[in-house]
């Protein structure tokens, strides 16, 4: 893996967040519907790749508890995405494990009636790459 700074600006890069907006306030982790489920919260994600403290975020559940309703969004004042921010730490840790990639043939196995062709149609954008 990368040096830990390397993967702190590439997450910031993905994100497209600037951590350092962050007034570290604590509404965003206050409004979160996962926040009973997370060793780590919203505020605490942009905080820990702000300062480059991105090993425990890497290793934790959290990233995968993350509903992303972007609530946590909407209630910032200074509109810093932690949503965006889990995203991206979530993104890093499934190309590091080399199973972000989805191809065409990969699609029909997926398919069921309930699916929204929508998310079909997101996936294949988002895992292509």
């Amino acid at each position: 893996m990368e040096n830990k700074q390397d993967v702190c600006n590439e997450i910031i890069r993905r994100s497209g967040v600037n951590p350092r907006k962050c007034m570290k306030c604590g509404k965003c982790s206050g409004t979160c519907p996962a926040y009973d489920e997370m060793e780590y919260h919203p505020h605490q994600f942009v905080y820990m790749v702000e300062t480059g403290d991105i090993e425990p975020l890497l290793n934790s559940k959290s990233i995968y508890r993350c509903l992303s309703c972007f609530a946590c969004i909407d209630r910032c004042p200074r509109g810093v995405e932690p949503a965006k921010i889990v995203e991206a730490v979530r993104l890093e840790v499934v190309r590091a494990q080399g199973n972000n990639h989805l191809t065409p043939n990969d699609i029909p196995d997926m398919l069921d009636e309930d699916l929204p062709q929508q998310a079909i149609v997101s996936a294949f954008r988002k895992y292509s790459k």
